[in-house]
C-alpha cells in the first residue's frame, strides 16, 4: 500500500475510517518554522461534517493531537506527527452489508487487492474519512506559502447542473480567495447558492446524492516552479489531486475547452508589465511545459455523485457469489463537494510547497 506521498517532503498517512484514529506524518519540514494552530482549527472545522443538512451527520470534531516535530510553537525538523481520534462511529451499520459489494465503493477492488483482510467499515482506509489528515497537513503547508506570498483559494464551480461564475484566468483579487475561505458555501455568485442548496436537498429527499466541480487557484507564484519531464508541476498535482476520494477528472486553464480553439485563440500571447512578462490570456491555467509562468494557477476537478445512496442497488454477496440487492444504511453525504473544497485547497498546498520548498 503506498501510504506516502512528496519527494522533498513526505507526507505519510495512516487510520481507517472506524478505527481508533487517522493521522499524518510530515517529513522535511524546516526547523524553526512557527505555526499558528489556530489557523489549522479553522481549516479543519471548514471539513468537519455535521453542521447542516448538506452532509453527513456524523458528528467528528477533527480534534488533532500533535505527538511530535513541534517545540514550543515552531517545527523541530524532526517528523511532524499528527493524530484525529475517532469518535462517532457506527460499525453496526456495515456489519450486516459487509459481504454486499457497494456500487462504486472500493469494496470489491479492495476486497481483491487485500486478500479479503481490509477494514470495510466505513470503507475502512478507502474512506473520505482519511482527508481530514490532509486539510492538517494543507494547514501547515499553507501557513508557509502564505508567508512566501502564495495565496490558495476554491469555489463550488457546479453542483449537478447548477453553475456558478468561473474565475478570470488573468487577474484573481487576494481578497476574493481569502473571503472565499470564510463562506460556508464557498461561491463567486452568492445568488446561486440557493439553487445549488436546493439541487443538494432534493437529491437527499430521493434518497440519492449528486456531484459538481470545484475551481481553484493560487496566486503569486514565482514562474520557474516544475520539474519536466515526469515531475511536471500538472503531473504533480494530477498525482495528489486523483488521491483525494471521489475526484474523477482534472482540467487546467481553459481545459478540455482548448480543444475546440485555434492556435491563434489559444495562444498566450505575452507582453511586459510592470517589468515582467507577463501573457494577455491564460488558456494553458498558468503552466508552460510543466513549469508556472507567472500566470495564476487556475484548475478545475470533477467530483462524482456520493455512492453510498439509500436507492436499491444491484450488487453481488461476494461470499456467496450470488446477485443481490442493496439499500446503504448509515449517515451519508447527499453531496461531498462542499466539505472537498477544503480538501482541494490542501492538496494544492501540499504539492506546491513539495517543489518550492
Amino acid at each position: 500500500m503506498s501510504g506516502t506521498w512528496g519527494s522533498n517532503i513526505k507526507f505519510s498517512i495512516f487510520g481507517e475510517s472506524h478505527g481508533k484514529a487517522i493521522g499524518i506524518t510530515i517529513d522535511g519540514l524546516k526547523p524553526g518554522i512557527g505555526l499558528d494552530l489556530d489557523y489549522i482549527r479553522r481549516e479543519m472545522d471548514r471539513r468537519a461534517p455535521g453542521k447542516s443538512d448538506l452532509s453527513t451527520q456524523r458528528q467528528e470534531g477533527d480534534s488533532f493531537e500533535i505527538l511530535s516535530g513541534l517545540f514550543n510553537g515552531r517545527t523541530t525538523g524532526t517528523p511532524l506527527c499528527a493524530i484525529i481520534r475517532n469518535s462517532d462511529q457506527r460499525s453496526g451499520d456495515y456489519e450486516k452489508t459487509k459481504a454486499l459489494m457497494r456500487p462504486s465503493h472500493a469494496d470489491y477492488t479492495g476486497h481483491v487487492k487485500y486478500r479479503a483482510f481490509n477494514d470495510y467499515r466505513g470503507g475502512g482506509h478507502f474512506s473520505g474519512r482519511l482527508t481530514a489528515p490532509l486539510v492538517f497537513a494543507g494547514a501547515v503547508c499553507r501557513q508557509i506559502l502564505e508567508a512566501k506570498g502564495i495565496l490558495i483559494g476554491s469555489h463550488i464551480r457546479s453542483i449537478g447542473s447548477i453553475e456558478d461564475r468561473g474565475f478570470s484566468l488573468t487577474g484573481i483579487d487576494q481578497e476574493t480567495l481569502r473571503s472565499l475561505r470564510e463562506k460556508s458555501f464557498p461561491v463567486l455568485d452568492d445568488g446561486a447558492v440557493e439553487a445549488m442548496q436546493k439541487e443538494i436537498l432534493d437529491a437527499k429527499e430521493d434518497r440519492d446524492s449528486v456531484g459538481g466541480v470545484i475551481e481553484a487557484a493560487a496566486v503569486n507564484l514565482p514562474a520557474g516552479i516544475g520539474e519536466p519531464f515526469f515531475d511536471s508541476l500538472e503531473s504533480t498535482l494530477a498525482h495528489i489531486l486523483f488521491s483525494v476520494p471521489g475526484v474523477k477528472g482534472l482540467e487546467f486553464g481553459a481545459g478540455f475547452a482548448i480543444a475546440g480553439m485555434r492556435g491563434s485563440e489559444a495562444n498566450d500571447e505575452c507582453h511586459v508589465e510592470d517589468g515582467k512578462l507577463r501573457m494577455y490570456t491564460n488558456n494553458n491555467g498558468g503552466i508552460l511545459g510543466g513549469i508556472t509562468n507567472g500566470m495564476p494557477l487556475v484548475f478545475r476537478v470533477a467530483v462524482k455523485p456520493t455512492p453510498s445512496i439509500g436507492r436499491p442497488q444491484r450488487t453481488v454477496n461476494i461470499d456467496k457469489m450470488e446477485n443481490e440487492t442493496i439499500e446503504i444504511a448509515g449517515r451519508h453525504d447527499p453531496c461531498i463537494v462542499t466539505r472537498a473544497v477544503p480538501v482541494i485547497e490542501a492538496v494544492t498546498a501540499m504539492a506546491l510547497l513539495d517543489n518550492i520548498d
